[in-house]
């Protein structure tokens, strides 16, 4: 990761430790003496892919420098269920501090990474990409776009700087797609601004449209029935990029990855995630 989302993860991991923490956990400090030391192991009970390792490990090291935690897979491993993930050691008071804002973080990146590799292995052959949608929780983005890395996928933009993305809203606003994509590209040359340009389309006569504009770089097939959707693919004829989107699941990917579509985004890769099971053990 870059230095600039270092220091965005530096200060997401001390607000969730002061959201958690406030001044102090006073379960800890009540019943445990102030310089007991521990050995603690997180065990992974579920089959999955690792995410979020050195998030746990930043997690104890803003806690108390004093702990050390060993990892002992690394991120996009495969990880078994009953298998040790790494190990802990320091004072027991900052451990368990520690213990549920480093599980929460892990659990839910590696419960984002094993399903994007499950959608990513789904689709292996075809040449179809898995990538990710603006579906995060609100503040964790970097790090639930990081999970999907680390599960074999591909981020899409993080942010509406990154690329233009002409969905119908904008479509309608604007007054069709052909109105849309112009004043884009005369706003873009304007202001010196060069990103990619996506128009999202829904049914092959505004693909026809759009790429009859020129100057976009993707086109998305949103919700198209899969015969038309290879209809699509065809007419493009590798033009430009194609995504295809929308209601996308385990049962139907296979399907739309063999239209020849490039990308296919799922937006619950993020949205809707089930945590992977993670414990820490005394």
């Amino acid at each position: 990761m870059h230095s600039n989302a270092d220091s965005k993860i530096v200060r997401l991991v001390e607000q969730a430790l002061f959201e958690d923490v406030g001044f102090g956990d006073v379960t800890s400090e009540s019943t445990i003496p102030e310089d007991q030391h521990s050995h603690a192991t997180f065990l992974c009970k579920e089959t999955g892919i690792l995410s979020g390792i050195e998030i746990a490990r930043l997690v104890f090291h803003l806690v108390d420098d004093r702990i050390v935690m060993n990892p002992l897979l690394a991120d996009t491993s495969l990880i078994q269920k009953g298998k040790t993930i790494a190990t802990i050691d320091g004072p027991t008071r900052g451990i368990l501090l520690g213990e549920r804002v480093a599980l929460n973080f892990m659990q839910r990146m590696s419960g984002i990474a094993s399903l994007t590799h499950m959608f990513v292995h789904a689709v292996a052959g075809t040449g179809a990409k898995i990538t990710d949608t603006r579906k995060t929780v609100p503040g964790l983005r970097v790090l639930d776009k990081k999970a999907v890395r680390d599960g074999g996928g591909v981020n899409h933009r993080f942010g509406l700087d990154q690329m233009v993305l002409i969905k119908d809203n904008h479509v309608a606003a604007a007054g069709g797609i052909t109105q849309a994509i112009e004043r884009c590209k005369i706003y873009l040359s304007a202001h010196s601004i060069s990103v990619p340009i996506e128009v999202e389309t829904d049914s092959i006569d505004q693909v026809r449209e759009a790429l009859a504009c020129g100057g976009i770089d993707r086109i998305m097939l949103d919700n198209y029935p899969l015969d038309v959707m290879k209809e699509a693919v065809a007419l493009i004829d590798r033009r430009v990029e194609v995504e295809a989107s929308g209601g996308i699941t385990m049962q139907t990917i296979r399907a739309v990855a063999e239209t020849g579509v490039d990308f296919i985004s799922v937006g619950a890769l993020t949205h809707s995630v089930k945590a992977l099971d993670i414990s820490l053990d005394m």
